[in-house]
């Protein structure tokens, strides 16, 4: 492919946002440059403004295009979601499965396997979101699949982790052990704790266990209080932890996500996830999870006692409320997309970055250009 250059926006590449500069593709290598350093010959696009950026990464992703992970874990399901998350500017992701049986579980991890053999685009692994949770915070999860974790689910999980680039698994603490915590993570699991009474000692029992996240904070958790922090507290206050956040407006007010992104220590840090369901890339108006219906409602998707039930989200729109709604910049709102979630996966194949295949357009709203896809050849 002869050299191509695109300026005219600003560049984000995972990290940091660089004005006034190009992006230059020389076969594969991608480099950011000043336009005056670009070589002779070499053919300009001119994008008008907006923010060039890598693809999205999104570790919580239970469907889209229509369809539920849960409803049929294969390879077909997850070649729509892929196509569907694609659309949305999505370049890497988790395929999620909520809490179910453990036939379910088995048939996921051999779907994701099958997937990435068979090179489906942006599946970087699988996220087991339960069922290993506490039913006193069990949101949408149905109570009758949550169970503590006994010795055959841990020998499972620990090699399915050696199967999977990414094995993300989140549990509550008062379904496991400190044991199986340490266990599971010495497998190369990605321990995220969640669906959880936990105070604030045993959050922090689980983290010095090995558990490394914490999913979508505020959400099925005790709140923080003056006097008992617990797990959103202990999570905040520990460097160890990076957090996933559904920034909807809807799951967590944006006044508290502005609290809470100031208040996080370092290094870890609060990423952003779509926890998108069926509704992702469709126009469907409501689907069936665990054989409860789940309405779509103004931007909500509810079950009929008005429990949400994941987000009618994509993560274009999550950047426009963490920055239109609570205040962040956009440089760093983008990192929470890029970046920084790509950094919790063992193996991050390449995503998180700019690479030459890697690269999405957003117009200066934060919204995804139409012709992002096709940015090299316009």
């Amino acid at each position: 492919m002869a050299d191509v250059a695109l300026l005219g926006a600003d560049i984000h590449d995972g990290t940091a946002l660089h004005r006034n500069m190009a992006l230059w593709r020389s076969g594969a290598d991608l480099r950011i440059v000043p336009p005056g350093h670009l070589p002779e010959g070499c053919r300009r696009r001119d994008l008008g403004g907006g923010i060039l950026l890598p693809g999205f990464v999104d570790l919580q992703v239970n469907g889209g295009g229509g369809v539920m992970f849960n409803d049929a874990p294969s390879l077909a399901t997850l070649r729509v979601i892929a196509r569907a998350h694609h659309r949305l500017g999505t370049r890497a992701f988790l395929p999620t499965l909520i809490s179910d049986t453990p036939a379910q579980v088995r048939a996921a991890v051999a779907a994701v396997e099958q997937a990435m053999a068979a090179g489906v685009p942006g599946i970087v692994g699988l996220h087991l979101e339960g069922p290993h949770l506490s039913a006193a915070r069990k949101g949408a999860h149905a109570a009758g699949l949550i169970r503590p974790m006994e010795e055959p689910d841990l020998r499972f999980l620990c090699e399915a982790a050696a199967r999977l680039p990414n094995l993300m698994v989140t549990l509550a603490p008062e379904a496991v052990t400190g044991a199986q915590i340490s266990q599971l993570a010495a497998a190369g699991v990605i321990v995220s704790v969640g669906h959880s009474a936990a105070d604030h000692g045993q959050a922090r029992a689980a983290f010095d266990a090995g558990a490394r996240c914490v999913t979508h904070l505020f959400n099925a958790m005790e709140p923080l209080l003056s006097r008992a922090p617990g797990l959103v507290g202990a999570a905040l206050a520990d460097g160890r932890i990076s957090c996933g956040l559904i920034a909807d407006g809807f799951h967590v007010d944006p006044v508290v996500m502005q609290v809470a992104l100031a208040a996080k220590q370092g290094p870890g840090q609060v990423f952003l996830v779509s926890d998108a369901m069926a509704t992702a890339a469709s126009a469907v108006p409501g689907f069936d999870l665990n054989g409860r219906r789940v309405r779509r409602m103004g931007g909500r998707l509810v079950l009929e006692d008005g429990t949400l039930a994941g987000a009618d989200l994509d993560m274009a729109g999550a950047l426009r409320v963490l920055v239109g709604r609570a205040g962040e910049s956009p440089a760093r709102a983008i990192r929470r997309a890029t970046g920084i979630p790509a950094a919790l996966l063992r193996d991050d194949m390449g995503q998180g970055r700019l690479r030459a295949g890697n690269v999405i357009h957003l117009c200066a709203d934060l919204h995804l250009r139409a012709d992002s896809g096709d940015l090299w050849q316009g």
